[in-house]
């Protein structure tokens, strides 16, 4: 398969998917190496195509339906998977977390996860990898952009995370 055609076949299936499609995946679909893959990916982004990266794999960005919002939160480590699993227990997507790096200025970490399941795959892959939350960098400060279906769902959201102690206010 030609490069270029390959790259329309990993934009359709970006389109197609409701659930991100890893490297992994795209290269045994497509019989490549995953390196392969993530150079196609970013062809496609400097062509214009909004893929995220996130870590469950690549998503195409939609236009969505709701309010996108804004919360500022701390918490140690241990309270991260309460944490995302108040928000979407509420309806909310977690679009990202974003800290306030001393050298790099704003870092974000795409996240999209929309439910209990996408908490629980992102807990595991924190695990296996041995890696740390974003906000380890910044003694637990961090923001997160939720996208809620209402405001209603928003204000549910941040009541419970105010009861939970993880509110920054």
């Amino acid at each position: 398969m030609e490069a270029s055609t390959r790259r329309s076949a990993i934009l359709r299936a970006l389109t197609a998917a409701d659930s991100p499609i890893s490297a992994s995946a795209l290269a045994a679909q497509f019989s490549v190496s995953r390196q392969i893959i993530v150079g196609d990916v970013a062809l496609l982004r400097a062509a214009g195509e909004a893929i995220s990266a996130t870590p469950r794999g690549y998503v195409l960005e939609r236009a969505e339906q709701g309010i996108t919002r804004t919360v500022a939160c701390r918490h140690p480590i241990e309270g991260t998977e309460q944490e995302l699993q108040i928000m979407v227990d509420n309806g909310c997507t977690v679009l990202d977390v974003v800290v306030e790096h001393a050298v790099y200025g704003q870092l974000t970490g795409q996240l999209q996860i929309r439910s209990r399941y996408d908490v629980a795959q992102f807990m595991e892959r924190l695990i296996l990898d041995g890696a740390k939350p974003l906000s380890s960098l910044t003694d637990g400060i961090h923001l997160h952009t939720l996208l809620c279906p209402d405001e209603a769902a928003f204000r549910r959201t941040r009541d419970a995370l105010r009861a939970a102690g993880f509110l920054l206010e």
